[in-house]
């Protein structure tokens, strides 16, 4: 009894002595911690206390809060029997130092989504009693996840093709990655897991793309990635290939290749020819058809190749051609002559229509040119005529018509008119004895003077007459005036002396002209001296009526035919 009391006194002072010179927690530093593990990984929860002076770690506790307040052990250890561990954490809990008085961490091998909970780690201590800290840990369950392709078939309607599945904690998030156009639909279930549909119309394009699943957690550095393939079936497509491109009678080793693009890939091939059985000497050798001889001009005609797969079937047919000849190298063959006849022939067309219009341009561009000078050189003489017409009508004195105008022709030839019709009346005056109607005038318009023979009765007579008569009238017309030649006076007014001594008309004859007519009889030459008398009296008031005389010289009266000369040279 004595000895029991000397040992409790001893550890109520060891006590007081350890609230005084007290130690603490090193690890970890706060009364609460927060930790966080995932599953199937191994968690460590520190604990370590460092002891001040002589004060001794005696044991160590790890317990575990349950739900209802109560606390479960885990393990302990002590100074001096070791390490225990308790219910089911045995084998699955450890103390991470082997003396665990130093460090008394514990470490859980496999942690389990049942180990998330709050952890008390407790130290008993000599003589400063006990210390205790906890831990409150986080669980974490890495997504499990999966992906589930769908075999599609091309035609069928809008289905799911794959379908990705994960589950974890906390919830992860699943997307996918691709170029395929298609409708995504996640759904959540109550065990804690995910799941992602993509759906889409399959073609046979689509077949072999990428279509991969994405695993979004935050337990992961980066999105776990689950690798797919699209697959999508369709039928195959049959074609039909040769290695030769021109088949003529002969021709050794000839092939024919059959070849169906599908999904799966066809492994059946049939050959047929017309519709029925192969030519003999002719096999089939996977989708090869063998010409096992040289072709023979029968073989020609249409052959069909059907592919099978486990999809569908396609065919397609190939007309064989097959010539009588093998044309020789370097030679052409009759359609490629053809075409490049015909080639030929359209480029020569081409190349004369060319040099036709050319020539038809060049031949209108000549004449166009020819047509504009002839155009010029008409208007420089028209011009040039114009005004040498203009200067000839107010100029000229001369009786030749021909270089005149119209207009000019008029005036002159009334004016001629006018004296005639004076003169014929001075010549019935110079020849009594001739009527109006007997008088014969010269192509000035003169009376023409006949020669008669000495066996016309009376002939010297008349003649002396009319001699008489011309002196009479000449002498009447120098005695009245000066007239100038150059007055511009038709031919048939200008006194014949006049014209004679010029120069400028035609001459008189010399003495008369002979008459081819016999016909003629001399008139009464009663009241001849009255007649002659009257004759100058006429001519006179004749040229007062058409021409106006002063300082010497005679003009004509201005009339409404007058011509009127513009002062560039051309006629008005």
């Amino acid at each position: 009894m004595k000895s029991a009391g000397k040992s409790a006194l001893l550890l109520a002072l060891l006590s007081l002595i350890a609230m005084r010179v007290g130690g603490g927690f090193v690890e970890p530093a706060n009364p609460v911690t927060t930790l966080r593990s995932v599953t199937e990984t191994q968690t460590r929860l520190p604990c370590q206390y460092q002891v001040e002076g002589e004060e001794k770690v005696v044991q160590v506790t790890w317990y575990k809060e349950l739900s209802d307040g109560s606390k479960d052990t885990i393990i302990t250890a002590h100074f001096l029997d070791g390490h225990r561990e308790f219910g089911r954490y045995s084998g699955r809990v450890r103390v991470e130092n082997s003396n665990p008085i130093k460090n008394s961490a514990l470490i859980i091998l496999n942690t389990e989504q049942s180990d998330e909970g709050t952890y008390t780690c407790h130290i008993s201590t000599f003589p400063s009693g006990n210390f205790e800290t906890k831990i409150a840990l986080t669980v974490w369950i890495l997504p499990i996840s999966s992906l589930d392709p769908v075999t599609l078939v091309e035609g069928q309607s809008f289905r799911v093709a794959a379908t990705c599945r994960a589950i974890g904690h906390p919830l992860p998030i699943l997307s996918w990655d691709t170029d395929i156009s298609g409708t995504v639909q996640n759904r959540t279930s109550e065990t804690r897991s995910v799941s992602s549909y993509f759906s889409l119309h399959p073609l046979r394009s689509m077949n072999g793309k990428k279509l991969d699943c994405l695993v979004w957690h935050p337990g992961l550095e980066e999105p776990r990635r689950i690798s797919n393939r699209l697959e999508v079936q369709y039928p195959p497509d049959a074609t039909i290939t040769t290695s030769s491109s021109r088949w003529y009678v002969g021709l050794e080793k000839a092939e024919l290749v059959c070849e169906g693009r599908g999904h799966p890939t066809p492994q059946n091939f049939t050959w047929t020819w017309k519709g029925g059985a192969l030519p003999d000497g002719v096999s089939v050798v996977g989708g090869k058809l063998l010409f096992q001889r040289p072709v023979h001009l029968s073989d020609s005609g249409a052959y069909e190749c059907m592919v099978t797969n486990s999809v569908g079937r396609g065919k397609t047919e190939y007309m064989l051609n097959i010539d009588e000849m093998q044309w020789r190298i370097g030679e052409t063959p009759p359609d490629n002559l053809l075409l490049i006849i015909i080639c030929a022939s359209t480029g020569g067309l081409i190349l004369l229509l060319i040099i036709i219009i050319l020539v038809v341009h060049r031949h209108h561009r000549r004449r166009t040119n020819k047509l504009k000078r002839q155009l010029s050189e008409k208007s420089d003489e028209i011009r040039s005529f114009s005004r040498q017409a203009s200067f000839r009508r107010i100029n000229s004195t001369s009786t030749d018509f021909r270089y005149q105008g119209e207009d000019s022709m008029l005036r002159i030839d009334s004016r001629m008119k006018n004296s005639q019709m004076s003169l014929e009346h001075t010549h019935s005056t110079l020849g009594g004895r001739w009527g109006p109607g007997d008088v014969e005038l010269d192509e000035l318009g003169r009376p023409v003077i006949w020669c008669e023979g000495s066996d016309i009765p009376g002939g010297a007579e008349v003649d002396g007459g009319k001699e008489a008569q011309r002196n009479r009238v000449e002498s009447y017309v120098k005695s009245s005036s000066n007239m100038s030649l150059d007055s511009g006076l038709p031919s048939s007014l200008v006194p014949l002396k006049a014209q004679q001594d010029d120069g400028s008309g035609p001459r008189e004859p010399d003495a008369c002209q002979p008459r081819e007519r016999e016909d003629w009889a001399p008139t009464q030459s009663e009241g001849h001296d009255s007649d002659e008398d009257g004759s100058p009296y006429q001519l006179s008031q004749t040229l007062r009526n058409y021409f106006d005389y002063s300082n010497g010289a005679i003009r004509p009266k201005p009339s409404n035919n007058s011509i009127i000369l513009h002062p560039r040279g051309q006629l008005i």
